[in-house]
């Protein structure tokens, strides 16, 4: 075949020639770009309308004069005394303290409810599926039903736990007419709600791990109580880290729980950040104020997860390393 002109054809050859020319392949990939922002835009402009806009128009608020007439509202010239009436209301100062102290508080007993949760119900072997629905009950409710039936709980009229305290020779405690009370009846309420959510990420977490390192572990003789410290923790410290991010998050934007229960009070001794941007804006009508309430909570809640995920980022590099 050599002798006659031709040469026979090799796999490489063929590929080589069956592939489309380089600039019919670039003319390909920016079709297909082309195509993906095309699918893409619909969700860039809900998300742009729905958060970014009200995001933006809220700091342009926050940093304005704000005139309220019969009409609406207006912006009027650029101010930071927004802020600086933030910064001397003490209300405002309590509200900070109030929610970073339920944020730590309910989310470290929550990694703690949680993770013993699921070394449980990684340890079963059978009813795995009906123990995991049955925990997921509390989580799957909406925040505002859940309030409504701690209120209930918590009533002091006709609540189930107000029944029990007389019943025990207790008297008759008000969980919710009271500041430190009602602070605890409020953690445990979203405890109760919460802890199910942590208990399936580090559930998830768990069931990842590798059965050699317990076997080795146990090969060595480490008890259950070392080998959580020294294999299952150090292991599962990322995925925890998750979870907590998650937590914070929705710990720190609490809103709809204090709202239901006790509506900020008794005093403002449950008022959030959140709770105290509604009441200033909404009900006070001072949308200067409380824009400038919304925005510095959006800033000290995106200042926390940077600095958690820079921590987060360096304890995974020294795991990999």
């Amino acid at each position: 075949m050599a002798a006659l002109g031709v040469v026979p054809s090799t796999p490489a050859a063929d590929r080589a020639s069956s592939s489309p020319p380089a600039g019919k392949h670039d003319v390909n990939r920016k079709r297909l770009a082309r195509l993906g922002w095309s699918f893409s835009t619909p969700a860039f402009v809900v998300i742009g309308a729905f958060t970014i806009f009200p995001i933006g128009f809220s700091v342009a608020m926050s940093l304005s004069h704000v005139s309220v007439s019969g009409s609406g509202f207006s912006l009027n010239g650029f101010t930071g005394h927004n802020y600086s009436i933030l910064v001397h209301a003490a209300q405002w100062r309590y509200a900070l303290g109030f929610t970073v102290v339920y944020t730590i508080v309910t989310v470290l007993v929550e990694v703690i409810l949680g993770t013993c949760i699921a070394l449980v119900l990684e340890r079963l072997t059978k009813g795995r599926g009906l123990m995991m629905a049955l925990l997921l009950v509390p989580w799957s409710m909406i925040t505002v039903i859940s309030a409504e039936l701690w209120g209930y709980i918590y009533d002091a009229s006709y609540g189930v736990l107000d029944q029990i305290f007389k019943a025990l020779g207790l008297g008759q405690p008000i969980f919710l007419g009271t500041p430190t009370p009602s602070i605890v009846a409020m953690m445990v309420a979203d405890i109760w709600k919460t802890t199910p959510f942590v208990a399936i990420i580090v559930l998830a977490g768990l069931v990842m791990l590798p059965e050699e390192l317990y076997e080795a572990a146990e090969m060595d003789g480490a008890s259950g109580w070392t080998t959580f410290w020294r294999v299952t923790f150090p292991l599962l410290r990322p995925t925890i880290a998750l979870a907590v991010l998650f937590r914070v998050l929705q710990a720190f934007g609490l809103f709809d729980l204090p709202f239901v229960l006790t509506q900020g009070g008794p005093g403002y001794s449950t008022t959030s950040l959140a709770v105290l941007g509604y009441q200033v804006m909404f009900q006070d009508l001072n949308f200067g104020p409380g824009a400038a309430v919304a925005t510095s909570t959006a800033v000290l809640v995106l200042i926390g997860c940077l600095l958690f995920l820079r921590v987060f980022k360096a304890q995974v590099g020294e795991e990999g390393s």
